[in-house]
């Protein structure tokens, strides 16, 4: 692939100081126009003749219809389920994200949530503000020694499995396919080579979603897919909401299919409040926030810096999506 210039950026991340500056020098000597994300007038007038579009937020369809010469679009967050539209890539646009930017605090938080429900915390606090004192684990046992599956081995799953290692768990993995032999994983499934999730799903003690979500993906955890789990399975979810039906989930915890689960992620978000997950002894609730990265800007600035460079040089970037990756039922929904 031959070098790539472009005369005009578009930009919606509002950086300020070093980090701003340092994204401004790698888009010199092309034109930058700096727009506000929700100023949705200028950003159709601004888009028109810019090839690269660097974004705080999702491709937006104005963005998309308007930008009619754009080459590259970069969305400065993970998530890219709202921005991978059939026809960017009709269109041969090149769409990447900022995934990878917290991947070891996502780790951190997997563990939260699986710890919460091993240690049973909602008893502990309750007998602590009760004043109590007895043996709550008769019947348990923690991670060492367990098998940890986890679905979706990008940034995120290589993180959760190097901490699963740490803790003295078995590791299994699944996802399209690996270019090599995945570090801190014992059995490793593809795809790719005929491999179904079913054998992670039956072996695993905990199972964590960490895959990205596409149309391949959306409801990949059903009533179907549960029923294969173990009953003293737990499923943590840090990937998105809709790669589980949430439905199916509430009646396997109620139903005792599953013996619990942990969630950051809903499909409607904030969680409505009828929805029967809130009130499960057996479910932990997080509202779709980690404790932050260090510097976590920082890293969004390295990959798009980088990308400018691997653009400009007719390289592979960094965290590139493509036809596979597409998720239409937002699309459905929101138009």
């Amino acid at each position: 692939m031959g070098k790539r210039g472009f005369k005009k950026a578009f930009v919606t991340i509002d950086y300020k100081g070093w980090y701003w500056h340092e994204i401004e020098k790698a888009l010199q000597p092309a034109a930058i126009i700096r727009c506000d994300a929700n100023d949705d007038a200028a950003i159709a007038n601004h888009i028109k003749d810019a090839e690269v579009a660097i974004l705080a937020g999702d491709l937006s369809k104005t963005i998309l219809t308007e930008g009619k010469n754009l080459k590259w679009v970069h969305c400065n967050h993970a998530g890219i389920n709202n921005s991978a539209r059939p026809e960017v890539f009709d269109r041969g646009i090149i769409l990447t994200s900022s995934a990878g930017r917290s991947g070891p605090v996502l780790a951190e938080h997997t563990f939260y949530l699986t710890l919460s429900l091993i240690y049973n915390s909602r008893l502990v606090e309750d007998l602590q503000r009760k004043h109590e004192w007895r043996n709550i684990y008769d019947d348990s046992r923690g991670l060492y020694g367990k098998t940890m599956g986890i679905i979706g081995l990008g940034y995120t799953g290589k993180e959760i499995a190097l901490r699963a290692k740490a803790f003295g768990m078995r590791v299994l993995a699944y996802d399209r396919a690996f270019s090599e032999a995945p570090a801190n994983v014992d059995q490793a499934y593809e795809s790719s080579k005929g491999d179904t999730v079913e054998e992670l799903l039956r072996e695993s003690d905990v199972v964590v979603l960490a895959v990205r979500l596409s149309d391949e993906t959306y409801h990949m955890i059903n009533k179907e897919t549960l029923s294969l789990m173990k009953g003293t399975a737990l499923l943590i979810n840090m990937a998105r909401g809709s790669i589980v039906d949430e439905a199916a989930l509430a009646a396997a915890l109620k139903n005792k299919v599953i013996a619990g689960a942990g969630s950051d992620v809903f499909e409607t978000e904030p969680l409505q409040t009828e929805s029967p997950l809130w009130d499960l002894p057996n479910m932990i609730i997080t509202p779709h926030c980690t404790p932050e990265m260090p510097d976590m800007p920082a890293n969004c600035v390295k990959i798009i810096c980088e990308n400018i460079r691997r653009f400009r040089e007719g390289e592979v970037l960094i965290n590139a999506v493509g036809k596979e990756d597409v998720y239409t039922s937002t699309l459905t929904r929101q138009e």
